[in-house]
């Protein structure tokens, strides 16, 4: 299942995503962040939860299994500079500013600053083509929310 998308998504010049495919690689890159720090733990899987029914106006139902195609995918998916880079040529800026903010979201889902959520959120704003300030202004929403 997840082959035929990925091999989508990594095309030489993937199309822009269609909404349910792009859904699917944004779970997938919440996760693979907050899988970064080896502690995949329940308050993160409900963040990212809260986050699919808001932005995507889901239910609980339909979110957790968002979620859960979106773990599946990100195991499947390859490194985090080549998945990145493949959302990045497929989702229009905006939509992308939302994901860095999304990310801080799960991140700070914890209570904590990690070290390796940190840097992965960073290498993936500047691989996703987002600016330092609009990355800077996702994170102090993300921030104000928590």
């Amino acid at each position: 299942m997840f082959k035929e998308f990925l091999d989508k998504l990594l095309a030489p010049a993937p199309a822009i995503l269609p909404d349910e495919d792009a859904r699917l690689a944004l779970t997938a890159l919440l996760v693979r962040l907050a899988r970064s720090d080896n502690a995949y733990a329940d308050v993160e899987r409900d963040r990212i939860d809260r986050i699919l029914r808001a932005r995507f106006d889901l239910d609980p139902g339909a979110a957790q299994i968002l979620r859960e195609q979106g773990e599946g995918l990100e195991a499947a998916a390859p490194d985090t500079v080549r998945f990145t880079r493949a959302i990045k040529d497929a989702v229009p800026y905006q939509d992308r500013i939302g994901v860095v903010e999304a990310l801080w979201q799960v991140a700070l889902a914890d209570g904590e600053r990690d070290d390796d959520e940190d840097a992965l959120i960073r290498l993936a704003a500047n691989l996703l083509g987002v600016n330092d300030v609009d990355s800077a202004m996702a994170r102090q929403r993300a921030e104000t929310r928590s």
